[in-house]
């Protein structure tokens, strides 16, 4: 049974998650660093350079990987074998779920919450996501940027979440990592939740209404 809502609080009945480092680890560095030999400088060199945020955005709002791939070549010939690294090694950067977010969906699930996904995330190297972890079968919905080629923050895909399913962004909370994603779900009045680590979504979501057991 759903808690009920504080009188401060709405009444919340859909949960609407990121996936990268909410409850998927993702990071590059995680490669780069057996690429580069440990050298950190020149990891980091590459990522702020070559293959950086704003490149792999791009793929983010669907474009090809062999596109991306041939344009980093182009302007960096030199790093051809680390660009390439980047889609060829693409599951080293992402060493495992995070636990104790798993448990939460869990927990909601169990609660019969409306559970929803909106991520970034390539549609090439998504369905790698979907095999590896089976909690993604969990959802509702998920809405992949790089199948709707826009990506968050752009006001445009929270209002086709909204739309799809049909949602009450009163009654909805969004988690997300990045802070401009977040400020941005708020002005599509969704309930948006910072997230920075389990224990502190679980208390995030208590301040919503939804109480759930404390961890094991």
């Amino acid at each position: 049974m759903r808690q009920s809502s504080s009188p401060m609080s709405r009444e919340i009945d859909t949960v609407v998650f990121d996936l990268g480092n909410v409850l998927i680890e993702w990071d590059p560095r995680n490669l780069y660093r057996k690429c580069f030999g440990g050298d950190e400088a020149a990891m980091e060199r590459f990522l702020a350079e070559v293959c950086h945020t704003e490149w792999n955005e791009q793929q983010d709002r669907g474009r090809p990987w062999k596109a991306a791939i041939d344009e980093a070549i182009a302007r960096h010939p030199d790093h051809e074998a680390n660009i390439r690294a980047y889609f060829e090694r693409w599951t080293e950067m992402i060493p495992g779920d995070i636990s104790g977010t798993v448990d939460i969906l869990a927990q909601l699930r169990e609660r019969h919450f409306r559970l929803l996904a909106l991520t970034n995330w390539s549609a090439e190297t998504f369905p790698i996501a979907q095999a590896r972890f089976p909690f993604l079968g969990w959802f509702e919905g998920i809405v992949v940027s790089g199948r709707e080629r826009m990506i968050k923050p752009d006001p445009a895909i929270f209002r086709c979440l909204i739309a799809r399913y049909h949602l009450r962004p009163e009654s909805t909370a969004f988690i997300d990592d990045s802070l401009r994603n977040v400020d941005a779900a708020r002005r599509e009045g969704l309930a948006a939740i910072h997230f920075r680590s389990p224990a502190e979504l679980r208390k995030q979501l208590k301040a919503l209404g939804i109480a759930l057991p404390d961890a094991a």
